[in-house]
């Protein structure tokens, strides 16, 4: 079994003429972006569950269709300042 570690940017969105109040949060990991790793929440913490989510989905699918998963080689222990989001496979 592997583990793999994505960074994650996390950001608050909101329509110009939105209050910060009313602001989403999106959640993204740009090195599976164009597959379809991002979401979105009304809370940082919903935004990455719901991020979590779609990472499962993508990865399940690059693994069904034979495609290769990221093979950069990451330390055992990785201590972030930025959001991670983690899949074992």
């Amino acid at each position: 079994m592997k583990t793999y570690s994505f960074q994650v940017v996390l950001e608050k969105d909101k329509w110009p003429d939105e209050s910060d109040e009313d602001a989403v949060w999106r959640a993204y990991i740009p090195a599976l972006e164009h597959q379809g790793a991002a979401s979105w929440g009304y809370t940082q913490k919903e935004a990455l569950k719901n991020l979590q989510d779609a990472v499962d989905l993508v990865i399940e699918c690059i693994i069904e269709q034979g495609e290769k998963l990221p093979s950069e080689s990451r330390p055992q222990i990785q201590v972030s300042d930025i959001p991670l989001i983690v899949v074992n496979v």
